[in-house]
């Protein structure tokens, strides 16, 4: 497995079994709405961070099984394609725009939950996997 794929792999995995041992961790680290500091009197809020780092958290195991064996199955062929720095920088890329685009729509909903997991970046690496091989036919 390509080595940037094997480190975003290990770096869910092990921010994840840290959750497990230190819960209440993830609260300052998941994605909360820019609403979220006067609905909750402060406790929490956005801040600029969480851009990146609630693409590492997960909700359960089974959510981040998904969304490893998603970036296992795709991450890996798409770094061999178009190299170690453009992978990861196009990685970051989708995690921070389905960050953006998240606190859009909580914005017109009104929510107050943060989201989690990888799934950003993992979408994106599908968008990136039908266009380097369409024959494979991938359904969105």
């Amino acid at each position: 497995m390509p080595p940037v794929t094997t480190a975003l792999i290990v770096a869910n995995v092990a921010i994840f079994l840290l959750q497990g041992l230190v819960p209440a961790l993830a609260s300052p680290f998941a994605l909360w709405p820019l609403a979220a500091s006067a609905a909750t009197g402060g406790q929490v809020g956005f801040q600029v961070w969480q851009l990146v780092t609630y693409g590492f958290l997960h909700g359960g195991l089974v959510h981040l099984a998904f969304n490893m064996f998603a970036l296992y199955m795709f991450g890996g062929a798409i770094e061999q394609v178009v190299g170690q720095r453009r992978y990861l920088a196009y990685y970051f890329v989708c995690v921070v725009t389905a960050a953006l685009a998240q606190l859009v729509v909580t914005a017109l909903r009104g929510g107050v939950y943060p989201p989690v997991g990888a799934s950003g970046g993992v979408f994106g690496l599908l968008l990136a996997y039908a266009a380097f091989f369409p024959r494979n036919k991938v359904m969105l």
